[in-house]
Order: C-alpha cells, then structure tokens, then sequence
C-alpha cells in the first residue's frame, strides 16, 4: 500500500516537474513569435528610430528568470533555498515553544 502512494507522489511531482518546463518553453516560443512581429512591425513603420528591443529586453529578463528558476539555476529562490528557509521557520518556532516550557 505504501509503495503505491510512494508511486503516486513520484508520479505526481514528475508531472509538475513536466508541466513546469511546458511552461517554459511556451513563455519562451511566445517571446521569439511576439519579438519577431515587434521587429517586423518596428521595421516596417519606422525603420529610423528602432524601439523593438526595448520590450525585446525586458520580456527577455523574465524569460532568462523563468528557465533559470525551472531548471534550478537560480541558488536564491531554488529548491534548497526554500527547504532551509523552512527548516530555519520551524526551528525558530521549536525555540519558542522549548521557551515557554
């Protein structure tokens, strides 16, 4: 019976796992579709003062955060970072109630 919700938890968090890099990949192929028609659109209306970049860049730091923070590249808001901070809040709180013992 254990095994099965064993099973079941791996199960469930590999589909979050997937259903995260899903995500990712299509935050990232809007970016590519949306910034090539900017360009296009920038190009085609006023080739002498370029503007496309602007928002090109942008969007393109929330991209790099989101595939970093999806593969785990990002050391302050990782996994790890979340299970110390939790460890710290529930040793913190285990301090306190050792205190009014």
């Amino acid at each position: 019976m254990e095994n099965d919700y064993q099973n079941q938890d791996r199960y469930d968090r590999a589909k979050k796992r997937v259903e995260e890099i899903k995500g990712f990949y299509e935050n990232l192929t809007a970016y590519i579709v949306v910034n090539m028609g900017l360009l296009v659109i920038n190009l085609l209306t006023s080739p002498d003062h370029l503007w496309f970049y602007w928002p090109m860049i942008g969007w393109g730091i929330g991209v790099a955060i989101h595939g970093m923070k999806v593969y785990n590249y990002l050391p302050f808001l990782g996994k790890d970072w979340e299970e110390r901070k939790m460890k710290e809040f529930m040793d913190k709180e285990n301090e306190r109630k050792d205190l009014w013992k």
